[in-house]
């Protein structure tokens, strides 16, 4: 009995060392991912700077394509009804490009919804 006693002693005492070892190996964890996060954030910093540099170089020829581009493109699918009813583009020996409604399409109805 004296020794269930005392080995229940020292486990309770040994209890808040454990709890100690076990806090101290969460810190540990969290200061290691910490400085993995760093060192990928310097490794990355070069090729996130060269991303940006090239947002800024082509950002204008994109608003000005989009700018250009919107108003063709909003007339086109104003002309079409669903772009998955016909075959891709066909480009003729003289330069001419034909877009062919599939046979398995429903008929042609201008101004009807699209149905995504």
């Amino acid at each position: 009995m004296k020794h269930i006693a005392l080995a229940l002693a020292l486990s309770l005492s040994a209890a808040p060392a454990v709890a100690q070892e076990t806090e101290e190996g969460f810190d540990l964890m969290e200061e290691g991912a910490k400085l993995l996060l760093r060192g990928l954030m310097t490794e990355m910093e070069p090729a996130l700077k060269e991303l940006e540099d090239f947002a800024e170089e082509v950002g204008p020829a994109m608003k000005l394509l989009a700018d250009e581009m919107g108003p063709a493109l909003a007339e086109l699918m104003n002309q079409i009804d669903d772009i998955r009813n016909y075959d891709p583009p066909e480009i003729l020996p003289n330069g001419d490009i034909i877009i062919r409604r599939r046979a398995e399409a429903p008929e042609f109805e201008p101004g009807a919804e699209i149905e995504l």
